[in-house]
């Protein structure tokens, strides 16, 4: 998948330990699908997905007394449904939470309970435990939690309980006491936004038949939260008292879930699955958007192209239908008229690093030298808004190698790999960049931040 849709290029957010965090997490992953010989699970980054996830979570961040600013998500390539904070106000969640869940309440209501784990100081053991643990211990926790979202339930029960359980125990289960107190948090943060608690029931209500299952059967929430009916009884009894219980989500929630829906379904199933589950006989939006990337991923561009054209004729606000057809043409090698549609998502959406990233991509792309300083442009300000980006750094080199600014590449492929978490080839990079800036210059001075950073401890 493209650097500026559903992007599978595993970076990291904008706070250092969760950059790390990631870091480690897209190596285990991968580790995982080496040796299962499975597809590869990653990162996602999508900016209608990460748009809808923050409308939605700010009110409850608000509500429990966090800087929305300070509290990332992550969206991980599974298909089963799972969400856990990890590594300080990281919440992590599966695809399979978003397409399995029936209405924005839902989502909300996962994001309510796992807000009550932050500011219930649950985390506080977990962070210090990711900090200070052996490598070994929580590769062997991301490890299993690897092998688990890729089916493999047993191996990966094993990873994460095998020397002496500290993964287990340290960095992923809560016990049933912290549970309860999630719970009755997220219950608070909802009342408190004047939502319904019925969607986090109705979550539970999914999940709670599973704990009878083998592990290998189990969705990994039911492993890393303990559920029972006397847990969902008690969440019930309070959500039946409460004034808001009968709130509906807005009309623009459930719309905006249902097309997040049709976007990955479109990109992560097979598109034979995708037609299937989306025929030619449903002309809902959702639906148009879902064949398109069906279409994109065949390949067949034209029919892509005309698809999603259609919607843009219905729908020309719409900034993520422009930016899905650039994608769409970039990588068919039709850089100009993908810079085309990208630009017509940036002046529709302003400042969206992703977007700003693919527009810059494509002309960078189409090889016209009287574009590169456009595209240097656009990409120093998506890196300025969105610091830890490897793709942007990586682009904004190539535009600056193309300018002939060979230091200012250097610092570029330096900050790609701080990102990336690849510290010692930050440090080369940097050096060779300081090489050629001015001493003392901003540029300089950030080349020789880098060459300074120290590894985290393990």
């Amino acid at each position: 998948m493209s650097t500026t849709s559903l992007d599978q290029t595993m970076s990291a957010d904008r706070q250092p330990m969760g950059r790390m965090l990631l870091q480690t997490l897209c190596i285990v992953f991968a580790l995982v699908v080496s040796t299962q010989q499975a597809s590869a699970l990653s990162l996602i980054r999508d900016a209608e997905t990460e748009r809808f996830l923050r409308v939605i979570s700010e009110p409850i961040f608000v509500a429990g007394g966090l800087n929305p600013s300070a509290v990332n998500t992550y969206l991980i390539n599974a298909s089963s449904i799972n969400a856990f904070v990890a590594g300080g106000q990281n919440v992590f969640m599966h695809t399979g939470t978003l397409q399995q869940a029936n209405t924005p309440n839902e989502v909300i209501g996962v994001m309510a309970h796992e807000t009550g784990h932050i500011t219930g100081s649950h985390l506080t053991g977990r962070r210090e435990a990711f900090e200070s643990a052996s490598a070994p211990a929580i590769v062997g926790y991301l490890l299993g939690v690897g092998a688990i979202a890729l089916g493999a339930g047993d191996v990966g029960l094993a990873l994460i309980t095998g020397g002496q359980t500290v993964a287990q125990r340290g960095l992923l289960a809560y016990t049933r006491t912290q549970e309860a107190s999630a719970d009755q948090a997220a219950l608070d943060f909802l009342e408190r936004t004047g939502q319904s608690g019925r969607g986090l029931v109705s979550f539970f209500d999914k999940l709670a038949d599973q704990e009878a299952l083998s592990t290998r059967s189990q969705d990994p929430y039911v492993r890393t939260h303990p559920l029972s009916r006397e847990r969902i009884a008690t969440l019930q009894n309070r959500v039946d008292q409460s004034p808001f219980k009968d709130v509906k989500d807005p009309e623009e929630w459930q719309i905006a879930l249902d097309m997040i829906k049709a976007k990955l379904h479109g990109f992560i199933d097979r598109p034979q699955v995708t037609f299937r589950r989306y025929p030619e006989t449903d002309q809902s939006t959702p639906a148009r958007y879902a064949r398109a990337i069906a279409y994109y991923k065949i390949p067949n561009t034209d029919r892509a192209v005309t698809e999603i054209d259609s919607l843009i004729a219905d729908y020309p606000d719409n900034p993520y239908f422009q930016e899905f057809k650039g994608q769409a043409l970039f990588e068919s090698g039709r850089a100009e008229e993908a810079a085309l549609a990208y630009a017509a998502a940036d002046r529709i959406l302003p400042n969206q690093p992703l977007i700003m990233v693919g527009l810059g991509q494509a002309l960078v792309a189409t090889g016209d030298k009287s574009r590169t300083t456009e595209a240097r442009e656009i990409l120093e300000r998506a890196t300025q808004i969105e610091r830890d980006y490897p793709t942007a750094f990586r682009i904004l080199a190539q535009a600056y190698a193309d300018e002939g600014n060979q230091p200012m590449a250097a610092l570029s492929t330096a900050e790609q790999n701080v990102a990336a978490g690849r510290l010692p080839d930050a440090k080369q990079w940097a050096a060779r960049a300081k090489r050629g800036l001015p001493e003392g210059s901003p540029a300089w001075q950030r080349a020789d931040d880098i060459s300074r950073i120290e590894p985290p401890r393990t």
